[in-house]
């Protein structure tokens, strides 16, 4: 049986829409995203050579890796232009005034 870890990682108010910010959860870095009032959560590991993607330019729903312009969709977790190659994705959501991401097994969801 698979255990889930939720834990709240800011408050509502500290990610308006269009925004994003760095959180910690069991010592993995995660970066959340506010798109249109949409929540998201990544890895800040580019699946490719690991490079932060905090710094990514954010074109709609689609971020570019800063370091070699990859580009993957926030809303899928996969890349566009091949779909083999994904972000760690972590469930968000928005409960009262808290934002939660979950991690299963201490780890990620893909």
């Amino acid at each position: 049986m698979k255990s889930s870890l939720e834990r709240t990682v800011c408050r509502a108010g500290e990610l308006a829409p269009g925004q994003r910010k760095i959180v910690f959860v069991d010592g993995r870095c995660i970066v959340l995203f506010n798109l249109g009032g949409e929540l998201r959560a990544i890895d800040d590991a580019c699946p490719h050579n690991g490079a932060s993607l905090f710094a990514g330019r954010l074109e709609g729903s689609v971020l570019r890796c800063p370091a070699h312009g990859l580009a993957f969709d926030l809303l899928t977790g996969c890349s566009p232009a091949s779909r083999a190659l994904c972000l760690t994705t972590f469930p968000v959501r928005q409960i009262d005034d808290g934002i939660v991401v979950t991690l299963k097994d201490g780890g990620s969801l893909a």
